[in-house]
């Protein structure tokens, strides 16, 4: 096993093609044989329910990281418990900084994101974006629950790739190629836990301000920032950070309402 740091890109590249057929238990079988320190990443919804009990069958020292924004549903905070209760795994729960939020809540106010798309990115930055980077700075690599058939942004997703973002640490999506059809297959074949809102009509859920129910006919993550319009329906977990600056405080953002300090 090597740290991903030292695999070269290319040959990331060449496992991505040779593991674009393969099954996902194969793909997370591959992962936890290449690399030392690996973390599944997970907001609790079905695809990762799918990976941690995948991962839970193939090595008894899974580590899985999930983030408490402050602002989660309490459905959440009880899925958490019910995963804590089902599976054998290491489950280790970030927070954000207390003093970027309280910065960023000083200047721009609890529901910031509601203001502008700047301002709402600047939120999943600090409540998001930065705590997941901290953590990953101990890892090698880091098993996400991306489908290619979630929304636009996410069509190209690779199986594997160098995570330039985290440190050239590697990304692995064992479900990229999966379908919704398939994610819920197996969560009922294998009767696993599951999200309490996605009975009420959600389809993607993240905090609880920022995510409603989606409509028949909407992709599945057209219930997060609706209020957005046709913005790219993205945190930044999965996309470069957005960065207002190197310390807590976020600056001046210029929104629809003039400038915000």
């Amino acid at each position: 096993m090597s740290a991903a740091i030292d695999l070269p890109a290319d040959e990331l590249e060449a496992a991505a093609h040779d593991l674009e057929d393969a099954d996902p238990e194969a793909i997370l079988a591959w992962t936890y044989e290449r690399f030392r320190r690996v973390a599944i990443v997970t907001s609790l919804q079905a695809g990762t329910i799918v990976l941690i009990d995948m991962a839970s069958r193939l090595s008894s020292e899974v580590e899985v990281i999930t983030l408490d924004t402050g602002r989660l549903p309490q459905e959440t905070h009880d899925l958490i418990d019910e995963v804590r209760r089902r599976f054998r795994v290491r489950l280790h729960i970030l927070t954000p900084d207390p003093g970027e939020v309280g910065s960023m809540t000083g200047e721009h106010g609890a529901n910031l994101f509601y203001l502008s798309p700047e301002l709402r990115n600047v939120c999943c930055d600090v409540r998001k974006t930065r705590p997941l980077a901290r953590a990953l700075a101990g890892y090698d690599a880091w098993v996400t629950g991306l489908r290619r058939g979630q929304a636009s942004t996410r069509r190209d997703t690779p199986v594997v790739a160098r995570d330039e973002v985290h440190g050239g640490i590697a990304k692995v999506a064992p479900l990229a190629r999966w379908t919704n059809q398939d994610v819920w297959g197996h969560v009922r074949a294998h009767d696993l836990p599951r999200h309490a809102l996605y009975a009420r009509g959600y389809t993607s859920i993240g905090c609880a301000p920022c995510t409603r129910a989606t409509r028949p006919g909407e992709d599945e993550r057209a219930g997060r920032w609706w209020w957005e319009g046709d913005a790219p329906k993205e945190c930044g977990l999965h996309a470069a950070p957005w960065r207002s600056g190197a310390g807590a405080s976020t600056g001046a953002v210029t929104t629809a309402r003039g400038t915000v300090r």
